[in-house]
């Protein structure tokens, strides 16, 4: 049973039964105090109609959408377009095409949000070949600002009136809308955008210190397991402590299996390797081991080039259904999706372990539900993309992606050999 209270009474409500691929629906006007609301719901009658008591109850089991109807015209197309609850369960989605910007420190050059996510936009809708308005749905991810910087990102590109989504979720904020991108298009959509951007400031920071931080759990865990409660010097709260759960990681990590700080250095001075041929990098500079581990120890065994730096800049990707890839004949690009999951904290996250403290078992779980989904194992996987926030965070990837077994990841980093790119 689902209900919904108007300000305004309603005078009447025009209903239009109609059909949508196998899923039949009904149309209703709603007029209120802020103009008309167009809700497409599943043909499950009876609606009863309470007249002038401003009130309708519906009895069904999912609205399926719901739009502010400011522009006739654009609402009339999206409801044509948009088959919401029709897609197959077993559909296909496609990334076709991708933009990102160069990535700058902090405070060194003068742009804004806006320029970053619509220059990514546009971009990944260059890469595709589409036009803004092909667009029916767009996720913007970010955390270093307030709400809605999406829409006036996006609105750099035009005002089509496509519902614009933000996202807040840390260091997986992008992958987060790349999944909720996918999933519009799983749920009827047939072309959407994920773009994410960042103007950061020169470190981490907190926010909103009269609230309770949400990684409060974690600090006090971490001060559970033994690590010292005092914040590491010339560095705020929060940085002090993200720092500390991943150098007591890496101290688990050695103290059980033998990881050396030769091991971590490697992690860099790969990183840093493969930043020195991007054009996009911020760094773009390779470095010595040396120069890794002679820098300045943040909390052993973390140097300062180990950790990741803040910068600003943005990415975009354009993710679409298989009916929208064979109309526009954008098959030489499109790149399948076989599957995404995202995992949250487990109990062992609040165990005995700094390393599930850090998201080893987490990141164990999620990449064990994609593998299976996609029907593949890993060692079908040609190339890995990893989030190194800190450099033992990627060696403990490596053993939670079964890239190499449990303690193993230094080992598999020492056995690794540099492989050219042979299509440039």
């Amino acid at each position: 049973l689902c209900a919904y209270q108007c300000k305004a009474p309603l005078p009447h409500i025009r209903a239009e039964v109609g059909q949508g691929g196998d899923l039949h629906f009904r149309k209703i006007q709603i007029p209120t105090y802020w103009g008309n609301y167009a809700c497409i719901i599943p043909y499950i009658p009876p609606i009863v109609d309470h007249g002038e008591c401003g009130a309708f109850v519906i009895q069904l089991h999912v609205i399926s959408l719901i739009l502010r109807a400011s522009c006739n015209e654009r609402r009339d197309s999206i409801l044509a377009s948009v088959k919401m609850a029709s897609r197959k369960p077993n559909a296909r989605t496609f990334v076709v095409g991708v933009g990102m910007t160069k990535f700058e420190k902090p405070l060194t050059k003068k742009w804004d949000y806006p320029e970053m996510g619509s220059q990514a936009a546009a971009d990944a809708l260059r890469d595709a070949g589409l036009s803004y308005n092909d667009l029916q749905a767009a996720v913007a991810s970010y955390c270093y600002g307030d709400p809605t910087c999406g829409q006036r990102a996006l609105y750099e590109l035009g005002l089509t009136g496509i519902p614009v989504f933000n996202t807040n979720n840390n260091c997986s904020s992008a992958s987060s809308a790349l999944m909720l991108a996918r999933a519009l298009v799983l749920s009827g959509y047939d072309c959407t955008i994920a773009v994410g951007f960042e103007k950061m400031e020169r470190g981490l920071s907190e926010k909103f210190t009269d609230k309770t931080s949400p990684i409060k759990n974690h600090v006090d865990t971490l001060t559970d397991l033994g690590a010292d409660p005092k914040p590491l010097q010339h560095l705020n709260a929060v940085t002090s402590d993200v720092i500390k759960m991943f150098a007591y990681a890496a101290r688990d990590h050695s103290k059980h299996y033998g990881t050396t700080i030769d091991q971590y250095a490697k992690v860099t001075y790969k990183n840093r390797r493969h930043g020195a041929m991007n054009n996009r990098a911020c760094f773009q500079h390779p470095v010595t081991m040396d120069f890794i581990k002679s820098k300045k120890e943040l909390c052993h065994p973390l140097t300062f080039p180990m950790s990741a730096p803040t910068a600003d800049g943005g990415a975009a990707a354009i993710v679409c259904s298989e009916e929208f890839v064979n109309k526009h004949n954008l098959q030489g690009k499109a790149v399948e999706i076989l599957s995404q999951h995202m995992v949250t904290d487990l109990p062992s996250s609040f165990g005995q372990s700094f390393i599930n403290l850090c998201g080893y078992s987490m990141s164990k779980e999620a990449a064990e539900r994609c593998l299976q989904d996609a029907g593949i194992s890993i060692s079908d996987v040609d190339i890995v993309e990893l989030h190194d926030c800190f450099a033992p965070n990627e060696i403990f990837l490596y053993e939670a992606l079964g890239l190499c077994p449990e303690g193993h990841g230094g080992k598999l980093i020492d056995s690794s050999m540099w492989i050219k790119n042979k299509n440039g």
